[in-house]
């Protein structure tokens, strides 16, 4: 289980969570969907990696990743 805030500090916590950037997460979460990779549409909710997962799509889901958060940068 994962899931990404966009936040300065650490999430250890609903505090910590809620402190966390929810335009950037749906900015990122729509950059990633344009990429193929579906994610859950909200940063509260968790991501959910399974055998079913191959070395091919974690690849795939980082580079989408990486593009997305480079097309959303200042």
């Amino acid at each position: 289980m994962m899931t990404a805030f966009f936040t300065s500090g650490p999430v250890v916590d609903w505090p910590g969570a809620a402190k966390s950037d929810t335009l950037r997460y749906a900015r990122y979460f729509h950059g990633m969907l344009d990429r193929g990779i579906h994610l859950a549409p909200s940063q509260f909710e968790a991501a959910f990696v399974s055998t079913a997962h191959t070395e091919k799509e974690i690849d795939a889901t980082l580079d989408a990743a990486r593009e997305a958060l480079r097309a959303e940068a200042p």
